[in-house]
């Protein structure tokens, strides 16, 4: 492309020839790049997914873990329980600081493992009154499990009613 450039006060002109050479990709390298980027389209996702299944199964350890310590929750685990729990989460924290570069299935299989020891015990927590909501991302949300204090059944009339009033 070419440029040129008048100072109107002397009157002098410069021309400058501008070319698009200089460190740009050709378009046989742009072809090439685009043929990689889908050639390891297939691998990227699958790093992916093993990355996720990873921080899955780190995250919900370090979650139960956290559960466990809360005051709240520590006193009403029977010990047996929180002693098997603890020992789980220990066994599966060591077992992903060794292996970094495990697969997704297996990341998957040691999360089905850590939640077969947790559920039941997390289960019979928050069963037999567990604190209202769900510490450690456990499910039930607020009123915990179905049964655990919520609200009564509909048709039952004890207890005051509420009337509108214009």
């Amino acid at each position: 492309m070419n440029v040129s450039a008048v100072e109107k006060g002397t009157g002098k002109s410069n021309k400058i020839v501008i070319t698009n050479d200089k460190g740009r990709l050709s378009k046989e390298e742009i072809e090439r790049m685009l043929s990689d980027a889908e050639k390891y389209k297939e691998e990227d996702e699958a790093e992916g997914k093993r990355v996720s299944a990873k921080n899955g199964l780190e995250s919900y350890a370090y979650s139960l873990r956290n559960t466990l310590n809360d005051p709240k929750v520590d006193e009403k685990i029977e010990a047996a329980d929180k002693e098997t729990l603890k020992t789980k989460i220990d066994s599966v924290v060591s077992w992903l600081d060794e292996n970094q570069q495990a697969t997704q299935e297996e990341y998957e299989e040691h999360q089905k493992d850590l939640e077969g020891v947790a559920n039941p015990i997390m289960m019979k927590f928050y069963g037999a009154g567990g604190e209202g909501g769900a510490p450690g991302g456990m499910p039930g949300g607020p009123g915990g499990f179905p049964g655990a204090g919520g609200p009564p059944p509909a048709g039952h009339d004890d207890g005051p009613t509420v009337e509108e009033v214009d």
